[in-house]
């Protein structure tokens, strides 16, 4: 049962191979800072290698046949793309499905007010999170603003060098006998996290004057008016490129490994498909973070409705057909799992526990305390995929998400499984989750990878 450490089997043109696909992905995670830019990077990586629009399909009348690629899109936010395969898609497909949200901060719909000669954005916090570890970081805004005639304003603000950065002030320590009193979950309050913006007062005005210099750069410098905020999506994210971590450079260290890592090494498996027996499908979804909900979250009809054109563009039109595709698929639900920190090994039951550097990991079930909401994988779908990641020698390992009673998480498995396919969850280990800085290995990310591909080629 003992599981080794990828690194010591890796021969040195698998560890140039290996920090080559780091790089890409450590690219990925600098420029995909929001749901919307995760699409927009997959969408131009997908057309480059030849993937076609399904509403081409429906449009044109055109059937799809073996061989084509497929994409779909869901309001920016959700991708799905297809490699078409020989067999029927009523026998299934082979799926992975990860999330590209990650824990954040959003902006209020009524956010820029003033305060003790300040400027600050009001904010709700998306996603569990320590709040306390938010204070005191360079943070950038990212997001849309749609304005009333529907001009689109794309916003990005604080990722380049010459840009301003921003930041969520905390008390000093010489006035914090009292805060440091509290515990962690109050230490800093959810309407504390508010983002400084400016401290200049716009002369000849005399309330708000700080507030109405900075309306005054946002409508000269980005054309955007107070009221544009009602129908604006901002997220204030950590500022700054994922880096190597470590002097041997083993990590990477970044802003949403949750759940983008997963997100991408799935997406790097399905580009590389050019023939299937069974129709490969990567499933890039949004809102995990908060329960899947919405019209962009994993409990939406969009994988169902996108099955359903699928199959209709191939000459078949019945709901059975949908349902049988559903049934007969099997996925993995590409997530990320909690490693094993070196200096929080208590809350690790360690038998069953991820370790950095170990490989991909496997959790047949997660769910909080008594598998509470959670999918429980088969045993004969993971004797399948052990035959399969043995016979491409990829490492692997299997974990739980912590001590039994220590607490918990979920993914978009359990969804996925009341089609009543074949799903598990299988991702990366990550260090510091939903932390502003997170940790993974690059072993892990290239193993992921590789498992990911056997899993659409061999399944």
């Amino acid at each position: 049962m003992y599981r080794e450490n990828a690194w010591k089997s890796y021969t040195e043109k698998e560890v140039s191979q290996l920090m080559e696909f780091s790089e890409g992905y450590r690219d990925f995670l600098t420029r995909g800072k929001t749901e919307r830019i995760c699409v927009q990077l997959a969408l131009r990586a997908a057309e480059e290698k030849g993937f076609r629009r399904l509403e081409h399909f429906l449009d044109t009348g055109e059937r799809i046949k073996p061989g084509d690629k497929v994409y779909a899109l869901n309001r920016d936010k959700n991708i799905a793309l297809f490699v078409i395969g020989e067999k029927p898609l009523e026998e299934g497909l082979r799926a992975l499905g990860a999330h590209i949200d990650s824990p954040r901060l959003d902006l209020k719909q009524n956010p820029l007010y003033e305060s003790e000669g300040t400027a600050l954005l009001d904010t709700h916090y998306y996603g569990g999170i320590k709040k306390y570890q938010w204070v005191t970081l360079p943070l950038a805004l990212h997001g849309v603003v749609i304005k009333k005639d529907g001009t689109r304003i794309d916003l990005e603000i604080g990722e380049k060098d010459e840009e301003p950065v921003f930041v969520i002030s905390d008390l000093l320590i010489h006035l914090a006998a009292d805060q440091l009193k509290e515990k962690g979950a109050k230490v800093i309050e959810g309407e504390n996290l508010d983002v400084t913006v400016g401290s200049i007062p716009l002369k000849d005005v005399e309330k708000d004057a700080v507030k109405a210099n900075i309306l005054r750069i946002l409508k000269e410098t980005y054309q955007i008016e107070e009221e544009d905020f009602l129908s604006a999506e901002i997220e204030v994210v950590p500022a700054g490129k994922a880096r190597d971590c470590g002097l041997d450079r083993s990590m990477i260290a970044g802003y949403g490994h949750d759940d983008r890592v997963c997100a991408y090494t799935s997406l790097a498996a399905i580009l590389e498909v050019d023939a299937c027996q069974y129709t490969n499908c990567c499933f890039l979804v949004d809102k995990e973070e908060i329960g899947s909900v919405g019209a962009t979250g994993a409990q939406s009809l969009f994988m169902e409705n996108t099955i359903a054109q699928l199959i209709a563009c191939t000459g078949g039109e019945s709901m059975l057909k949908t349902r049988k595709a559903l049934s007969n698929t099997k996925m993995l639900s590409s997530d990320v799992s909690a490693a094993v920190d070196p200096l929080y090994v208590n809350v690790s039951e360690k038998k069953n526990a991820a370790y950095l550097g170990n490989g991909i990991v496997f959790n047949k079930y997660t769910g909080a305390r008594g598998k509470s909401g959670c999918n429980d994988a088969n045993p004969e779908y993971m004797a399948e995929l052990r035959r399969v990641l043995d016979d491409a020698r990829v490492h692997y390992q299997t974990a739980e998400l912590g001590k039994v009673d220590q607490g918990g998480g979920g993914t978009i498995a359990y969804i996925m499984g009341n089609y009543t396919m074949d799903v598990i969850d299988a991702g990366v280990p990550v260090l510091n989750m939903h932390a502003p800085w997170e940790v993974v290995s690059k072993a892990d990310v290239y193993e992921a990878y590789r498992a990911y591909k056997a899993f659409l080629s061999q399944i």
